[in-house]
């Protein structure tokens, strides 16, 4: 029985490494769009929110509804109805990049929101202090806001980073591959339940060791 297993493993070894390739590309840039853009971003919400003034009060109403909107957007119907827009910025609407697209809104979307959240725990008497020493806003964020949050955020791109792996695996809708798109094809639709579950298990295993990871990742540089 084992043999046979293992026979059948190294028959799909090929599409299999394929697939855990096109996940890793999704994520990875997903995940890079998430701390590029979604940081930056959660943080100036952040700031509409504790230092409010006329001229970021819409930009704040702004974000913070396109922010609730994607998050709160079915992800199936959200790839399908960014596939026009996703043609024009890449010229093609299928494939592993083109999939890419959607996940990095809604990665960006999801940890603007927990860095907004991760900032909010921070207690006042940190904003008072930096503003007595005088900081810049720059200043503020980069050596008072981020350095106090750290381990908050480290803890949420992680939970991002699951996320998005969760989300990858719808991405055979568009062709964009991936583990999850392997295990439908050659898994479930072939009644190769044993190729399913193997994909199955290498998505756990890997959710384990970013979550462990991160965790220990977050504990380390933790020095409250």
């Amino acid at each position: 029985m084992m043999t046979a297993y293992i026979e059948k493993i190294s028959y799909y070894h090929p599409e299999l490494t394929k697939s855990l390739s096109e996940s890793g590309i999704m994520i990875l840039i997903s995940i890079i769009a998430a701390v590029v853009i979604g940081l930056p971003l959660g943080t100036f919400v952040y700031l509409t929110k504790k230092m409010p003034t006329k001229s970021n009060h819409w930009i704040g109403i702004f974000l913070n509804a396109y922010i609730n909107i994607v998050r709160s957007f079915p992800f199936l119907l959200f790839v399908v109805a960014l596939i026009p827009f996703t043609r024009l910025v890449l010229g093609t609407a299928f494939g592993t990049y083109a999939a890419s697209l959607p996940l990095s809104f809604v990665a960006v979307a999801i940890y603007a929101r927990l860095v907004e959240q991760v900032l909010l725990e921070i207690p006042n008497d940190i904003l008072e202090l930096a503003q007595s020493l005088g900081s810049t806003k720059l200043q503020l964020i980069s050596r008072f806001l981020y350095v106090e949050a750290r381990s908050g955020l480290v803890l949420a791109l992680t939970s991002v980073v699951i996320s998005m792996v969760s989300y990858s695996t719808v991405m055979g809708v568009i062709g964009g591959g991936g583990i999850g798109d392997f295990a439908l094809r050659y898994g479930y639709q072939r009644y190769e339940y044993a190729v399913m579950y193997t994909a199955i298990v290498l998505m756990i295993i890997f959710v384990s060791v970013i979550q462990i990871s991160g965790s220990w990742f977050a504990k380390k540089i933790n020095k409250k």
